[in-house]
């Protein structure tokens, strides 16, 4: 990685931001660029990437955009394969970087719009015989990435007692908590997903929030790191976005304001824990939705407050929209539902 490459690079550093009550927000201008650099760099130094490669991904957010300006600083060629989710702004922007987005139009049956997108994505593959798949759900290097972010909260910080975040390809959370417990074993992991997410437990369903959750379940997901779960759905994220621009000026997308929303309740339950939030989104995708008084009316979105408190459920199968919350008890997927599932008898 060349000096240019790193400078532009630390030019999207989070910053620790306090909260007050002992929050701490771990702000991202654009988080993805972490994973996509640093899984394009492990490619690299793994001899499974030339400079002629084509590089190929399955995404519908962010992790398209980092990949499309990792790719454009080292020359690689790079094709997205995304769905309807990827709106025209991002797309545009994508495509001025240099890539080439491959569009689904219609979901597969069994693991909707990301299963369809990854068929699509083997075809393009077998078409191309030099090329590489970044595979951001299962590639160790994802995960990896956040090395970084646990040595700038200890840095700045010292230690924390809870650490926040959403969960979709399981990178920022997993890899976060992973180093962070290195030195602070006894750190509570709470993980944030919505409701018609597999991730812990749920039936795939369509969901109107988006950039956490998942249809599929990642390799990356470590379960056992997770002590919490909960399921937020659009309109508390939504609304709780709003109160977070009201309250702080931090321009944030939806993903931000879930993960503020229940660090603001785990920190309620626990006086004097210190507690990072992790914001992985800015607002200005969001300003024709989450922002906009008349999309949320009429997608029946607005509420006029929070929920003081999640609902208790022993099985994700129990949690219902709004929001709730389960005690994982950093079990593994599988003992974790076991154990629901005689609990919930």
């Amino acid at each position: 990685m060349n000096d240019v490459y790193s400078a532009i690079l630390n030019s999207y550093t989070p910053r620790l931001v306090s909260l007050g009550n002992d929050i701490t927000a771990a702000i991202f201008q654009f988080m993805k660029v972490f994973p996509a650099t640093f899984c394009l760099k492990r490619a690299y130094e793994d001899g499974l990437v030339t400079s002629r490669s084509l590089i190929i991904e399955s995404s519908s957010g962010n992790m398209a955009l980092g990949l499309a300006l990792a790719c454009n600083l080292s020359g690689n060629p790079l094709t997205i394969v995304t769905d309807y989710a990827c709106d025209d702004c991002l797309r545009q922007r994508i495509e001025h970087l240099g890539a080439h987005v491959v569009l689904v139009s219609k979901p597969s049956s069994i693991g909707g719009y990301q299963q369809a997108r990854l068929n699509r994505l083997a075809e393009i593959r077998a078409e191309n015989p030099d090329h590489w798949w970044v595979d951001q759900y299962d590639n160790p290097a994802n995960p990896g990435a956040y090395s970084f972010l646990a040595e700038q909260i200890v840095g700045t910080i010292g230690q924390i007692d809870c650490l926040v975040g959403t969960v979709g390809s399981g990178g920022s959370v997993c890899g976060t908590a992973t180093f962070l417990r290195e030195l602070f074993p006894e750190m509570t992991t709470v993980g944030v997903d919505t409701f018609g997410s597999v991730l812990f437990g749920q039936q795939d369903e369509t969901r109107e929030l988006r950039g956490l959750g998942n249809s599929l379940l990642p390799q990356n997901v470590d379960h056992s790191i997770f002590d919490e779960v909960h399921w937020v759905g659009a309109a508390e994220a939504y609304t709780a976005t709003r109160l977070l621009h009201r309250e702080t000026s931090l321009f944030c997308g939806g993903t931000s304001g879930a993960a503020w929303m229940v660090a603001r309740y785990w920190a309620a339950r626990n006086r004097g824990a210190r507690v990072v939030c992790i914001f992985p989104d800015d607002g200005h995708r969001y300003i024709q939705t989450i922002y906009n008084d008349q999309y949320l009316h009429c997608k029946e979105l607005w509420r006029v407050r929070l929920p003081e408190s999640p609902v208790m459920v022993k099985h994700p199968g129990l949690a219902s929209s709004g929001w709730s919350c389960m005690q994982w008890g950093r079990r593994s997927y599988v003992d974790a539902l076991t154990l629901a599932g005689s609990l919930a008898k």
